[in-house]
């Protein structure tokens, strides 16, 4: 929620004595250049928005070191460091960039122990709060691959003290049990929306074991009818489609979190507002209808 002055207020989830994060957060990944490569158009303005992200009240910013690659964590510590006592910063390994921007899955547990330390290294801190393990593809589509040789390597380095959480991304409901068995599991990222609702059972697990759900692609694999449904809603309550999406996604489950990403600050207002809109029960079934 926000309040009069448009910051954050209420809506955190705590899923460990020392992690509590606000359920919307702010995704890092477009202060990168165009395909999430290179450098920002303006950089200043990206400084800005962390900057402002955080002075409404985030306290959940979700970053890796392959947007850039290096250049957004880069940023986040130019724009915050000294992070603030209740900052958690999310990040994922799993793949790595080519020198043409292509992505490259990167999954073998030296090389996942090599991305942990780039990441504590481009990010200046001496121990990550939450890093996710990338499982499945770039569109956010699954596999049934064990993980549990790559899990196991991240979990090593959380025993040495480098690591304080851990999470799973682009993950079967397969997929987290078998991670879980090896270290606890505080967070889950996956493809979900009003669109692309094969996630429902897990959404629903993950709320009854107070894992967090970081929903990507809030308006991704939509319809032109079904945008159209979202338009219709979102006018009728004076709203941006974007913003009746993340409200959907927010009421959703109690541990559902959000990391919409902008590299503008009226944008980044936008989203933050999207937490206060309150979406009546007739409009939330009618919503429902795009998922089915």
């Amino acid at each position: 929620m926000t309040d009069a002055t448009g910051t954050v207020s209420g809506g955190t989830l705590t899923l460990a004595d020392d992690l509590t994060i606000t359920r919307m957060g702010y995704g890092a990944m477009q202060l990168a250049g165009p395909n999430v490569f290179g450098p920002p158009k303006d950089r200043d303005e990206a400084v800005a928005v962390l900057r402002e992200a955080v002075e409404r009240g985030i306290t959940h910013i979700d970053t890796s070191d392959f947007y850039g690659p290096v250049v957004v964590n880069e940023i986040i510590k130019e724009a915050l460091y000294p992070y603030p006592a209740d900052l958690r910063i999310v990040t994922k390994v799993g793949a790595r960039r080519g020198d043409d921007g292509s992505w490259i899955l990167s999954r073998d547990p030296e090389d996942l122990k090599a991305q942990v330390h780039e990441n504590l290294q481009h990010l200046g801190v001496d121990a990550l709060d939450v890093v996710n393990l990338r499982v499945g593809s770039n569109d956010g589509g699954t596999d049934e691959e064990p993980l549990s040789e790559q899990f196991g390597a991240l979990a090593e380095l959380r025993k040495e003290g480098l690591i304080r959480h851990l999470g799973v991304s682009a993950v079967s409901d397969a997929q987290l049990t078998e991670a879980q068995a090896i270290a606890p599991v505080v967070t889950v990222q996956n493809l979900y929306n009003l669109a692309n609702r094969q996630d429902d059972a897990l959404v629903e697990r993950c709320a009854a074991e107070n894992i967090a759900f970081a929903a990507f692609f809030p308006l991704g694999g939509f319809s032109p009818l079904q945008s159209q449904t979202l338009t219709d809603v979102a006018g009728r309550l004076d709203a941006s489609p974007q913003q009746v999406a993340l409200a959907w996604l927010l009421q959703r489950s109690a541990t559902t979190v959000l990391i919409p990403g902008t590299s503008s600050r009226a944008h980044l207002r936008e989203n933050i507002a999207a937490a206060e809109l309150v979406l009546p029960d007739h409009e939330i079934a009618e919503l429902d209808k795009i998922g089915r």
